[in-house]
């Protein structure tokens, strides 16, 4: 407990009835969580299998994992929950699958699953339509976060959209069931209804968790915020962690008023405010509490720090979108050379992605090493999905997606007409499409040498899932790769050798990783299954879409919604202009005040040095734009700010040795 301040010591010792920790940016709030728990394994007699602490990032998971482990000081944490919303979910799903009408083999269906089955579920109607069935499947995704039925979402439907959506919400579920398979939303949405159905199932799992810890508490939506209250019932045993001015995830269904509702359903609620900041210079802290003074608020704070003053905020008003990221790079190029900073203590952050376009082509001009973030996810790339996809069908074989995938992965001339009449058999039958390869019936349907190729498909996967049953999964799927010589495939496929060899290292990563769950899972006297390491790896890309851990020497270019929860020494916010940030779609909406947020979020990120830069003139389309400077840099203390390129801010004299001295730090770089 040395290292808390008073504040933080009251929230982690506070047990006498549910607690909201309001915690400011940087202000510790991992540290009350994690001592917290610490606290009442080691002094107040909880067993750790007793407690659970969720968040929304694996990684946030793990490193909350990390630092209690090292708090405990080898006190056993066996059974303790430090996990995903979505991960405690299915545990729960796991258990309870009897009750839920699942096997115990379910699937748990990626988005690009679930956009198949919204295309086949339309038939020709959006074939084509890639963005209507996106739209369709974002709009089903929140009927689920609200917490609606199909039928409440076609009561409360109002566009063509939403009403298509309403519709087509009903079927989907039901072809989910039949696939013996969920999505991502179902993973609390099914937890939540169970327990709002079965008493005793809620019962059993209070008695399971007997405190729980929420970290992130504004990024819950309603559902998530359902299955919290109906866990803990009229017990008082929950600390929630959040800050209601970081709550720029509506587009998620994230709902900040959740915070103050616990007021409501908690009468005996105690607030405690985490307002010291362990991270920024008063200055920066000063403009971020000015800024977001402007919308209204539930709960009032106020940062401060114990880092000084600091230097002024710089605020660089440029010509055109050119000399804005011309001027960022060189920037950055000074002040690495003049203040001994290496190019991974730089950030710059953005509204929209398509902002870093002509910033990398400056950065690569100066040779300035740099790291965007968003790349393309491990499991999206083809040689995983295909091996996915026969994983999934081993421990699934309702999974009628991923069958369609594998049949022809390598190729086994079994053509779309083929698939069709094969579709038209299974569901006249009432089962799967692996299912019906092997029905005697499909023998008056077909061609002989057709069904022969469907009945030899059929048949070997149903081998294969046999022997995985029977014996050591990873291996049966080792072997099934040697069947379909699925690396000489990869090489055919390939568009170079160095390409093939990439494709083929990457699936022996995926077996590398399936093997170490196994063996962890077996080490922790968990279910130590083939199955079990499929799902758990499912869900770990739905979550993290492969999130960049390791730690280069690059100046790191994010969106401002990517960088929340990071901090830097120094950061750079680009393209400070109406319509940009705040963004158009927000003026139009009448959501300004998450653009708001979402400008503070960028503010508290840096820890020394925060540096605006606007450009007067953008090219759209070809023609050069005037801009207006945003609003933001308008509300924050005039003071603490120094324009540059504002015009008649400078005399020419000034103007003039600013250029001198720039040049000679330019030519410093050489010395």
């Amino acid at each position: 407990m040395k290292p808390l301040n008073a504040r933080q010591l009251s929230a982690v010792r506070y047990l006498d009835g549910p607690l909201l920790v309001l915690a400011g940016a940087g202000s510790g709030k991992t540290s009350v969580i994690t001592r917290k728990i610490a606290y009442l394994i080691g002094e107040c007699g909880y067993q750790p299998q007793h407690i659970a602490a969720l968040t929304f990032t694996n990684k946030a998971a793990r490193e909350m994992r990390e630092r209690v482990s090292q708090l405990l000081q080898g006190q056993s944490a066996k059974g303790l929950v430090i996990s995903t919303f979505h991960h405690l979910g299915l545990q729960i799903i796991r258990r309870e699958c009897g009750h839920l009408g699942l096997k115990s083999s379910f699937s748990i269906f990626d988005d690009t699953d679930c956009l198949s089955l919204l295309k086949e579920l339309l038939l020709k109607d959006l074939a084509s339509a890639e963005d209507q069935l996106q739209r369709l499947a974002a709009l089903i995704s929140t009927f689920k976060n609200q917490f609606l039925t199909p039928a409440q979402a076609q009561a409360a439907a109002s566009t063509p959209d939403e009403m298509l959506a309403a519709r087509v919400y009903e079927d989907y579920q039901r072809s989910l069931r039949a696939f013996n398979a969920v999505d991502f939303d179902d993973l609390i949405m099914l937890p939540t209804q169970l327990f709002e159905q079965n008493p005793a199932v809620l019962d059993k799992w209070r008695r399971q968790i007997r405190y729980l810890l929420v970290d992130e508490y504004q990024d819950t939506n309603n559902m998530q915020y359902h299955f919290v209250k109906l866990l803990i019932g009229g017990r008082g045993c929950l600390t929630v962690v959040g800050d209601d001015d970081q709550s720029i995830y509506s587009w998620r269904g994230a709902k900040p008023e959740n915070m103050a509702l616990l007021q409501q359903d908690y009468p005996n609620l105690q607030v405690i405010k985490l307002e010291q900041n362990y991270r920024s210079t008063n200055t920066i802290l000063t403009a971020a509490n000015a800024l977001i003074a402007n919308n209204p608020h539930v709960f009032e704070k106020s940062l401060w720090s114990e880092y000084g003053q600091g230097d002024p905020i710089r605020v660089l008003a440029t010509a055109n979108d050119e000399a804005e990221v011309e001027r960022i790079a060189s920037e950055i190029l000074l002040m690495a050379a003049h203040a001994n900073l290496r190019f991974r203590d730089f950030a710059v952050l953005y509204r929209g992605n398509h902002q870093a376009r002509l910033l990398e082509i400056q950065l690569q001009a100066h040779q300035v090493p740099y790291v965007l973030t968003g790349g393309t996810s491990f499991f999206s790339r083809v040689e995983i999905k295909d091996l996915m996809a026969y994983l999934k069908l081993l421990i699934n074989p309702d999974d009628d997606n991923a069958f369609l995938r594998c049949v022809n992965t390598p190729r086994r001339k079994i053509g779309p007409s083929l698939l069709e009449a094969l579709g038209r058999y299974a569901n006249t039958a009432g089962v799967s499409l692996l299912a019906a390869c092997t029905h005697l019936g499909l023998a008056g349907q077909l061609a002989d040498n057709q069904r022969d190729k469907l009945q030899e498909f059929g048949g070997w996967m149903n081998q294969k899932r046999e022997l995985m049953e029977r014996g050591d999964g990873l291996t049966v799927v080792r072997e099934l790769l040697d069947d379909i010589h699925y690396d000489d495939w990869l090489r055919q496929q390939a568009s170079t050798p160095a390409a093939a060899e990439r494709a083929q290292g990457n699936v022996q990563t995926l077996l590398d990783s399936l093997q170490r769950s196994i063996e962890k899972a077996r080490g922790n006297d968990e279910d130590d299954s083939l199955e079990a390491a499929i799902n758990k790896l499912i869900l770990r890309d739905l979550l993290e879409q492969q999130e960049q851990e390791e730690e280069t020497n690059r100046v790191q270019l994010m969106t401002l919604h990517a960088a929340k929860g990071l901090e830097f020494p120094v950061v750079f916010i680009m393209g400070m202009e109406e319509e940009l940030l705040p963004h158009r779609n927000s003026m139009d909406g009448g959501s300004v005040e998450e653009e708001r947020r979402l400008a503070y979020v960028g503010i508290t990120r840096a820890q020394r040095s925060l540096t605006f830069t606007l450009a007067r003139q953008r090219k759209q389309y070809g023609e050069w734009l005037e801009t207006t400077a945003s609003r933001f840099l308008d509300e924050l203390p005039q003071e603490l700010l120094a324009w540059e390129g504002r015009g008649g801010d400078r005399s020419p004299e000034q103007v003039k040795a600013r250029g001198k001295q720039a040049l000679a730090r330019m030519k410093s770089l050489f010395d």
